[in-house]
């Protein structure tokens, strides 16, 4: 199994490059689904969750031709997803499929919108919360779907089709959003979607849909009005810059010092995160396209924040911010509002010296002068990246096991740092 292993205490300065949105990608790459015509979806990160989720919509009947392919460690540029639903093969997505990763549950809405019937099963646990389904099914049953659950699937109908309605989320939700979004863009008449998510990822899904014919009104606010087509036809669209890739990266240039321009970005994607930073002492410099994140010789100040739904500081910067409070001046807290179990990297940064106390929701970080090196163990995908910040920190080597959970997220991880000055690599092998 690979490791990554890292000495600590080099300064980064560079550029680093910022890879398409995962998070935007997925519900992208399922809209292909929509539609029996081509999709073309460009700066397509190259990651493993990619890859999954692209197995279990070749199981739907998707055919996917891709073009930007290069060889070897090379500047980042995206690789272009051609991809074709002609006829939807198989409306059973299966367990051993969904299991591996929950967003994949999101083929639910639009496979029935367009056959009229299918059968996803539950998703399996989650290693951050147990973020349950019971939103999604509620909102497609508004837009008048028939759901059972039978032996751990759901079992969805609409023969006449799904039809537009009101739909209320009492609680924001990124994944009912997308779910019942995709759904209402084949749906009858006009779909009203409340307490919608106002995630950018959400947004450039929306945009992608009004390219294949959707009418959407309010685009990155609460409120959702859709104008359901009885076809869509294809689009050819960018995916948006990973926000988190980018936010992860400013604040590992702020926790070891350095100058790094992060470029193929945007500063309005994360901009609560952006302001934090700043107030540790970091200097942010904006572009359109460009953040620039400096710390020369500059204490790192403590700073609290609690999580919250975009626009707020996200849960997916959580624990990277946490690594970099290890090291700041005095004492900071950190609340977790969105999952129930994401401190589980808490126990890791101890391991390199970190003095953390935990109270519910609650995380209370006590800045230390150094963090020293040990083995370390990735327990999801923030998580990890997470251990990889405070390893650039820490004195001495540091090894980070059970890497594949980075390759969910960050493409050529490795690569973009150690292209900065970071001494990072990756070990093969058991």
């Amino acid at each position: 199994m690979d490791r990554i292993k890292i000495i600590g205490g080099s300064r980064l300065s560079g550029q680093i490059p910022i890879s398409g949105a995962k998070n935007a990608a997925l519900p992208l790459l399922i809209a292909s689904l929509l539609t029996d015509d081509r999709l073309t979806l460009k700066n397509v990160p190259n990651l493993a969750d990619v890859n999954l989720l692209m197995r279990i919509l070749r199981n739907h009947g998707v055919d996917l031709a891709v073009d930007g392919k290069r060889p070897g460690p090379k500047q980042h540029i995206g690789e272009t997803f051609h991809l074709t639903a002609r006829d939807i093969v198989d409306t059973t997505a299966p367990y051993e499929l969904v299991s591996r990763m929950r967003a994949s549950f999101w083929v639910l809405g639009p496979i029935l919108a367009r056959m009229h019937q299918t059968r996803v099963s539950l998703p399996g646990g989650c290693a951050i919360g147990t973020r349950p389904v019971d939103l999604h099914l509620e909102g497609l049953k508004a837009l008048g779907a028939d759901i059972e659950i039978e032996n751990g699937y759901v079992v969805a109908k609409a023969p006449g089709g799904l039809v537009g309605n009101k739909v209320v989320f009492p609680k924001v939700s990124v994944g009912a959003t997308h779910n019942v979004l995709l759904a209402a863009a084949l749906a009858k008449g006009e779909t009203v979607i409340e307490n919608a998510a106002r995630e950018p990822e959400i947004g450039d899904v929306a945009e992608c849909l009004v390219k294949m014919g959707v009418e959407i009104e309010g685009i990155g606010s609460s409120t959702l009005r859709i104008q359901g087509r009885d076809r869509l036809e294809g689009a050819v669209h960018t995916v948006l810059p990973d926000r988190i890739e980018t936010g992860t990266f400013a604040m590992a240039v702020a926790a070891t010092g350095g100058d790094v321009t992060l470029t193929g970005t945007r500063a309005d994607l994360l901009q609560n995160a952006l302001d934090t930073l700043a107030k540790t002492g970091a200097e942010i410099t904006t572009t359109p396209s460009s953040i620039k994140v400096t710390r020369n010789g500059a204490d790192i100040l403590p700073v609290s924040v609690e999580t919250q739904p975009f626009p707020g500081f996200p849960t997916d910067l959580q624990a990277q911010f946490m690594a970099l409070m290890t090291r700041a001046t005095g004492t900071s807290v950190i609340r977790e509002t969105i999952f129930e179990n994401r401190f589980m990297h808490v126990q890791e940064l101890v391991r390199l010296g970190a003095e953390i106390s935990m109270h519910g929701d609650t995380a209370t970080i006590s800045g230390v002068g150094a963090l020293h090196g040990a083995q370390v163990m990735a327990t999801d995908l923030r998580a990890s990246v997470s251990l990889v910040i405070a390893g650039l920190m820490a004195d001495g080597e540091t090894t980070i096991n059970r890497v594949y959970h980075l390759d969910r997220g960050f493409e050529q991880l490795e690569q973009k740092l150690t292209a900065c000055g970071a001494k990072i690599e990756r070990v093969t092998g058991d």
